[in-house]
């Protein structure tokens, strides 16, 4: 089973990200709205893909990715922004983001699609 760690500061983004996603049973997901709760876990842990948010009041997501890329280079993680610029999706991109997922989710079939192509499952 594949494991994954969501960190966003909306409750109910996770929320729904969560139920979603674990219908299928193929996940396992551990969820965080605190970022620096979430670095201290990523770092003692193995995740095999991390949707992180780029917005969130202690940490932004791309200061945390620059983290997680220091430490873990191969981890892989997928981004998500309510902002659709191309300045943030290139910033997330030549930082070592593998993919990024707009909010408000147009489809959760097609968030979940995105999962798991980046896990092979």
């Amino acid at each position: 089973m594949k494991k994954i760690a969501i960190i966003d500061d909306e409750e109910n983004i996770i929320n729904i990200l969560e139920k979603y996603l674990l219908r299928k049973g193929k996940v396992e997901i551990d969820t965080f709205t605190k970022a620096k709760q979430a670095t201290s876990k990523i770092m003692s842990g193995s995740y095999d893909l991390i949707l992180l948010d780029i917005m969130m009041p202690e940490i932004n997501g791309l200061d945390m990715l620059a983290d997680i890329k220091k430490a873990r280079p191969s981890q892989k993680v997928l981004m998500m922004t309510a902002y659709t610029t191309e300045e943030k999706i290139i910033k997330s991109d030549s930082m070592g983001a593998d993919d990024y997922i707009t909010k408000p989710f147009i489809s959760l079939r097609d968030v979940e699609n995105k999962i798991y192509d980046h896990l092979h499952i």
